[in-house]
């Protein structure tokens, strides 16, 4: 399905259903003789997966990294790198409900629109369970970016109405998991953990945000017109599950500048051309400027209650769901590693592309 995979160079398929045997992916594209630290991969998915949160879901899944092929001797072969993650921890049963019935919110009634059969166990492959598979990848991904100083991070930035009002300049990213929020400020981190838990006490769910920074990104990655840097970083937020909006610097506050106020002013700093105010957050043109690319991705309180919900079945009647299963009372703390992951994507594949740009 042309829909499952990702990129032009660095091109990524996944795989797998929420309650399959394993999801999986395959890396193609990948230059060879990249020394693959295949412990770094496993620890990016450690911060994504079930019960990594005690404010999360109650499934508790391993997600053990298994690579197949495309390594020899702890390096990159430049062939394909397939890898799976077994899912140990499903439940089925507590879908048997949804058989007939649709979730509100959720893809159920769309998927069968498209395909006319849907697997209703989990969501299937619309669960947010799938993109463990791309945290996988966006750490190989983040390992060959790191070989020319590319350097990103995420952090909780918004829970509900409680938001870090600190400049990203101002906060310690090391203290990103250091809760269980993923939030670096740890005052604002424990206002927004009580937030979740009132939520989740009422059987209520809280939607947020989740701030990006990519830093160390060279100038001119990003193609014109339709491959614009940004709107492939974009359409990748926009890929994630509950993702409802992405903005890049200045974003919707520009409307209310005046063109002299919005502007990026250049400046020469130590041999570079710099931007004084970085509104356009590293991207004009759609190609990076040199400065950091900075960019928040909004996300809409999880759809599924633990509480009753009216509905309908496939036969129109009205039906009332109860809430059943395990699910998380916030997605953004468990989605932190999937917005790295996303970026690390489409600024590998970029930077691939870039290097096939000019002599």
């Amino acid at each position: 399905m042309a829909g499952s995979m990702h990129g032009r160079l660095f091109r990524f398929i996944s795989f797998g259903e929420s309650h399959g045997p394993a999801i999986g992916g395959v890396v193609e594209g990948c230059p060879a003789g990249l020394r693959l630290d295949v412990q770094a991969v496993q620890r990016e998915l450690d911060r994504r997966r079930p019960g990594s949160t005690a404010l999360g879901t109650a499934r508790q899944e391993h997600d053990s990294v298994e690579f197949l092929s495309g390594m020899f001797e702890g390096a990159t072969l430049g062939t394909p790198i397939a890898f799976i993650i077994r899912n140990k921890d499903a439940r089925s049963g507590d879908y048997d409900h949804l058989k007939d019935a649709y979730r509100p919110g959720h893809a159920d009634r769309t998927w069968e629109d498209k395909f006319g059969v849907r697997d209703h166990r989990g969501g299937g492959r619309a669960s947010a369970r799938e993109t463990a598979a791309r945290v996988a990848a966006g750490a190989i991904a983040r390992q060959l970016l790191a070989t020319v100083g590319v350097r990103v991070s995420a952090w909780v930035s918004q829970v509900g109405g409680e938001r870090l009002k600190l400049p990203f300049q101002e906060l310690v990213l090391e203290n990103v998991f250091t809760n269980d929020v993923r939030c670096p400020d740890p005052a604002t981190a424990l206002r927004m953990s009580t937030l979740i838990e009132q939520a989740r006490a009422g059987g209520d769910t809280l939607g947020g945000r989740i701030t990006c920074v990519a830093q160390g990104v060279p100038a001119g990655l990003g193609e014109p017109v339709f491959d614009k840097l940004h709107a492939d970083l974009g359409k990748s937020m926009f890929s994630i599950n509950a993702v409802k909006g992405v903005q890049f610097g200045s974003g919707f506050d520009a409307i209310a500048m005046k063109g002299s106020e919005h502007n990026d002013e250049f400046l020469e700093r130590g041999g570079r051309i710099r931007t004084a105010t970085n509104r356009s957050g590293g991207v004009q043109g759609g190609i990076s400027n040199g400065e950091d690319i900075l960019f928040d991705v909004a996300f809409k309180p999880v759809s599924t209650l633990m509480r009753p919900q009216a509905s309908v079945d496939r036969e129109g009647r009205e039906v009332v769901l109860e809430g059943k299963g395990r699910h998380d009372p916030c997605v953004v703390p468990r989605a932190v590693p999937i917005v790295e992951a996303m970026s690390c994507l489409v600024l590998a594949d970029h930077w691939l592309r870039q290097r096939s740009a000019r002599l």
